[in-house]
Formats: C-alpha cells, structure tokens, sequence
C-alpha cells in the first residue's frame, strides 16, 4: 500500500510521539472539495492522509508533522490532540450531504478496507492502544458528529483496530438501569446512577464534569458513544443496552495518566 503524495502546507512541528489514531469523515460535497480545503492556506485545516471511495489513499501530511485535523476537545486528559495524533479523513458527505432518503451515505467496502490496511499499517510503525483509536466526535462531542453512527467501527475492533465492549463484562449496570424512570430523564434532572455513570464515560477517555445530573455536557457524551459503540440505541440517553456497553468497555480501558496540556491548537 503506497498512498499517492499531496502536499498540504497546513502543519507544523511536534513536541510528542504518537500515540493516537482520530478517524474523521470529509462531509462535504466530493473528495475533490474536501482535498482543496485541505490543502488550502487560508482554510488552516489538514489530515495526514485522505481514503476514497474506490480505496486510494492520499497522503497530505508526512507523519513526522503535526496535521491539523483534531481542533478543540479532550482524549483521556490529552487536549492538545493534534500534536500525538494522525489524522485519516474518509470521504463521506455525512450529516452535511445525506443521501436523498435522508439516510446517511453509505461507506464502500473498498474504502472501508482501505481504513482498515491504512490503520494496521500505522500500528507497526507507532505504539498505539486500542483505547486510543477514536472518531473526531469521541475527542469534541460537543461539536462534532463524524465519522457517524454509520461508521463501521465493530468491522474494524475484528480486525484489531480499536476497542469494542465485551458485554459479558457488565455486571452493575442491569441492576442501575432497572432504576431508570419510565419517562426519560429531562435535561437537569438528578439520578442516583448518573455520577457512576460519568466516571465510567471519564476512565474510557470522554471529558465531563462530576455530578449527578442529567445535563446537555453528558447528553452529548452519551450520544458520541453511542455513536462510536452502540449505533443502533441513538439518543443522547442513558437507556439500559448503553449503560451495559459502557460497563463493559471502562472495564478494558487501562487507566491513563491525565496530563492536562491546554495549548492553543489549529485546525
């Protein structure tokens, strides 16, 4: 595999070895527009490399520099994502260009394959943990939804890229969910299971506060998670098969050392 080489001016030096994978997808119009944006001075955005439809791979960025792909968020205490991470962006029009249906367009087997031999050839050169492989909307869930509910991730956790819950794990869950009011929780509202429940979304790696409320911050973590390990329970809610999912995979998470870094980033 010997991706094709379009130089990006949009990076600079880093300060950190590498230590994590962020997949994101282009959403935009075509690979073409999502290529000159990346490429482009002015737009101060850039990837280390891009994958097609048809599964070719361009690299924008040599992998000694610091792409700026990740912006603004947090990953298992790291805010300076840019400077330890290589970003792949996946040309898919996403949330921004659904399909006529309204449905999300679809990712072609070729390009998944493509994702796939690109990551495990990053695998060999640079010591990456599985709980380090993430979407753009697990570091920023805030802000961003890519690379969508439509993303294969569980594809990928088979062939060795990633985490995904071993469900037999979850023991506690089923008996705080059992707790759960009928109605959904409204946004402020306090429950017993929510604090365990954010320390659980904080040691896989998600920025939140302490408390016991149901709040906009969390509901927007919850559904990243979902998202990323449970696309088929997508609500920002905190429903019974999540709250499982979530056990299971803080129980494979090794603990992080949180290293704060608040440096003002691009891109």
């Amino acid at each position: 595999m010997t991706p094709d080489f379009i130089s990006s001016p949009n990076y600079n030096a880093r300060n950190r070895a590498i230590d994590t994978i962020i997949l994101h997808y282009t959403g935009m119009e075509s690979g073409q527009a999502a290529l000159d944006r990346l490429c482009d001075p002015g737009a101060k955005v850039s990837a280390h490399y891009m994958i097609w439809e048809t599964g070719e791979i361009t690299q924008l960025v040599d992998e000694r520099h610091r792409a700026w792909h990740a912006g603004l968020g947090s990953w298992q205490g790291d805010s300076d994502l840019n400077t330890c991470s290589i970003g792949i962006e996946i040309i898919n029009g996403g949330h921004n260009f659904p399909l006529e249906t309204g449905e999300l367009p679809p990712y072609p087997d070729l390009q998944i394959k493509a994702v796939i031999a690109l990551c495990q050839s990053i695998l060999t050169r640079h010591s990456i943990a599985a709980s380090r492989i993430i979407g753009h909307s697990d570091m920023a869930p805030a802000r961003k939804e890519d690379p969508g509910e439509h993303f294969p991730w569980a594809q990928l956790a088979k062939a060795g890229i990633g985490l995904w819950p071993d469900e037999s794990a979850a023991l506690v869950s089923e008996n705080e969910a059992a707790e759960l009011p009928d109605d959904a929780l409204s946004i402020g509202q306090s429950h017993s299971m929510i604090r365990p429940l954010k320390s659980r979304l904080r040691t896989i790696g998600y920025a939140l506060a302490d408390g016991g409320v149901y709040d906009k911050e969390l509901a927007a973590v919850l559904l990243a998670f979902q998202r990323h390990w449970a696309p088929e329970y997508l609500t920002g809610y905190p429903c019974r098969e999540s709250l499982k999912r979530i056990e299971a995979l803080s129980k494979s998470v090794p603990n992080f050392k949180h290293q704060p870094n608040f440096r003002q980033q691009e891109g």
